[in-house]
């Protein structure tokens, strides 16, 4: 019988998996597989390899993360994502015109460079020039005004509507306060700003509460928004030598025409045949108040029709 004590072998020695060369005791939690300081990744509790910590991204983005992301979306408010545009575009003038003109604005050729309307221009092809007016602004003043009516007045509207019913009304008011100032303004006119499609919001606001006006807070808000109206466009009479009048109102009357049908009274499939007809008489006028001006004009600067 042999008493000698019984040796154990010496432990294998363990080698990290993605450094053949180094050796190494430590093991990642995930897996287990062995990993040198190199590819150590501390995780909550003890260390992580490369290739765990690459698919555990890859599933939260594939999961949890898509969702949270989608919410996030949700979240945003359109109203505010619009005011940042009109802020990065004045930024954008200010780059253009120089600092100089913060408070008076640049000047028309200035503004006419960063896409404010000039009739001309847009008979001769430019037609996008009634989309980008809508963002383009005459000083710091003119851009707050606009700002504070859109912060106050755009947000009561969008949480009515939701965001892609406001989204449309929005645009669509605007283009029409574009294309009522192309299509009844002076011809040599440079014009631009937000306040056409705000009028579109007072429209809106107006329609929405219309169909609440025997509630005490719907008469309230539809008077408010009828007197707001009523008062800018006396204002816009007045100084129609500053304010473009016919962009407001062909905006208030988009706003309100949009709105109505939005609201219309009915079964589901009613209310979207009635909030379709509305954009689609806007869309209509729209296109025709271009049509017939921008003939005007070329005939008027001696150009084939």
């Amino acid at each position: 019988m042999d008493d000698r004590p019984v040796i154990p072998p010496p432990p294998t020695e363990e080698r990290c998996y993605r450094h053949p060369s180094e050796v190494t005791g430590v093991h990642c939690t995930r897996c287990g597989r062995p990993i040198c300081p190199e590819c150590m990744i501390a995780a909550p509790v003890g260390h992580q390899c490369p290739t765990c910590v690459a698919e555990a991204r890859r599933e939260f983005r594939q999961g949890p993360g898509r969702r949270i992301a989608v919410a996030n979306a949700k979240a945003v408010s359109v109203t505010n994502v619009i005011l940042v545009i009109l802020i990065l575009v004045f930024v954008l003038e200010m780059v253009q015109s120089g600092l100089g003109s913060i408070l008076a604005g640049p000047s028309s050729r200035e503004a006419v460079d960063v896409g404010a309307m000039f009739p001309p221009f847009v008979a001769l092809g430019q037609s996008w020039r009634l989309f980008t007016s809508m963002f383009v602004h005459f000083g710091v003043f003119h851009l707050l005004v606009n700002a504070y009516s859109l912060f106050i007045l755009g947000n009561i509207l969008e949480g009515e509507l939701g965001r892609p019913r406001y989204l449309v009304l929005y645009l669509l008011a605007g283009l029409a306060a574009s294309a009522a100032s192309y299509a009844f303004g002076p011809v040599f006119q440079v014009s631009a700003g937000a306040s056409g499609a705000i009028f579109g919001i007072f429209g809106g606001v107006f329609a929405v509460n219309y169909r609440r006006r025997h509630t005490a807070q719907g008469a309230v808000a539809m008077r408010a928004m009828a007197q707001l109206i009523v008062l800018n466009l006396i204002i816009n009479v007045l100084l129609h030598s500053y304010l473009d009048w016919r962009a407001h109102v062909g905006g208030a009357v988009a706003g309100l025409i949009i709105g109505f049908g939005y609201n219309a009274p009915g079964r589901d499939t009613a209310r979207r045949a009635a909030a379709i007809a509305g954009c689609a008489v806007v869309i209509v006028a729209v296109v025709a108040m271009v049509v017939v001006r921008t003939d005007q004009i070329r005939q008027l600067m001696g150009l084939p029709g």
